[in-house]
């Protein structure tokens, strides 16, 4: 399929950012659709702890792959991948710009610059990790990742002990870090891609990252992640927000607690975000403001 005159606008950025906000905007302007490249947001259980668009957003513009499976569902970035592409190639059809916004480097990075074919998992290899993880703490997996793929480290959630399992069972069974799975030339099918990633001072950020928080626990995230308790062994639900009040439940912090660990966590997260980001040189780091954004894509555009 020929698509020279197609563009694939990346808008990506740290959490708490603006991103969702602002590619509503964009699209808006471009009178186009988004596909989502957020790994929570996709589950429809998942509410106020990923802060998914609103109803009000969401009627805004079209948005693709949020909602659209149950926690119960295994997804990874290679069924993204297929996903968002078999999305874009229909969009294509009617549109000149699709909007692909997300925080998910991972997920991004499959999009648009493709993955080798990871290993099927050991089941013994993962037995031996989960009875690490068992007898020696998240702490021990963490030590191992940090030594065998410092990348992989300093660009996942390590708090995540399935990501942790997922990323050392591949460099166990296969001698290979995981990041030397993910193949390094863009793809596009033809379509020309442009990377927005937002730059935000960090004390800004941060102060992001906490109004959101609280307003998560004023629109009822305690309530939620109550509600999902009783899944809390899903990969899903392994996310900051759950996490932190699955603890809660279990007499593990205080409230206070809670609400303070949830902040630190996500601006550690933010972190792990921006060290990942860095690393792509395709990425054009822009402030989240509209105009901006909107006259470089023009030129972009214009100039392909």
């Amino acid at each position: 399929m020929s698509q020279g005159n197609k563009h694939l606008i990346v808008l990506t950025g740290p959490t708490a950012s603006g991103k969702t906000a602002l590619s509503i905007e964009i699209a808006t302007d471009l009178g186009c659709e988004i596909i989502s490249a957020d790994s929570r947001q996709i589950y429809i259980e998942t509410s106020i702890g990923t802060a998914k668009p609103s109803v009000e957003e969401l009627s805004k513009a079209k948005h693709h792959l949020i909602n659209a499976i149950s926690v119960n569902t295994p997804y990874n970035a290679g069924r993204f991948a297929t996903d968002a592409t078999q999305i874009l190639n229909k969009l294509f059809e009617n549109h000149d710009h699709v909007i692909v916004c997300g925080g998910s480097g991972l997920y991004i990075d499959a999009l648009t610059k493709g993955m080798d074919e990871m290993p099927e998992a050991d089941p013994e290899i993962r037995e031996k990790l989960t009875r690490v993880l068992q007898e020696s703490g998240i702490g021990a997996l963490q030590r191992e990742l940090q030594e065998k793929d410092r990348d992989m480290f300093e660009s996942i959630d390590i708090c995540n002990p399935q990501r942790l399992i997922r990323a050392l069972e591949v460099i166990r069974s296969t001698g290979r870090t995981y990041t030397s799975f993910r193949k390094k030339h863009t793809k596009g099918n033809g379509y020309l891609i442009h990377k927005i990633c937002l730059d935000i001072p960090r004390e800004d950020l941060y102060r992001r990252i906490n109004q959101r928080v609280m307003l998560m626990i004023e629109n009822g995230l305690e309530n939620e992640a109550r509600g999902l308790y009783p899944l809390r062994h899903l990969n899903a639900l392994q996310t900051v927000g759950y996490k932190e009040f699955f603890d809660y439940f279990e007499q593990k912090a205080d409230i206070g607690q809670t609400i303070e660990k949830i902040c630190q966590h996500t601006r550690n997260y933010a972190k792990r975000q921006i060290t990942w980001f860095r690393r792509d040189p395709e990425l054009h780091w822009m402030a989240p403001d509209r105009n901006s954004i909107m006259n470089f894509l023009k030129n972009q555009i214009y100039a392909a």
